[in-house]
């Protein structure tokens, strides 16, 4: 598990599509902190289906930069 706290653009002549998984999402307070955990599921044929795979966590400010990550990829999404 990860708390983002920086994002950096990362240039890749690698450009596919991965397969698809499940994302769970839930935000709680910490500290006074509020969080937004990401959690991705294994597929349906990994040994484990279903296991929670990878987890990231974003603040406040993490959600703000990642929005306008967003916003800059898809100009077409208005908030």
């Amino acid at each position: 598990m990860a708390l983002i706290n920086e994002f950096q653009q990362a240039p890749s002549d690698a450009q596919r599509v991965h397969g698809t998984v499940t994302c769970g999402y839930r935000a709680f307070t910490i500290e006074g902190r509020r969080i937004l955990q990401l959690d991705t599921y294994g597929s349906t044929d990994r040994a484990i289906p279903n296991k929670i795979s990878q987890s990231v966590q974003l603040d406040a400010e993490g959600a703000r930069a990642l929005l306008g990550i967003i916003a800059e990829a898809f100009p077409e999404i208005s908030h």
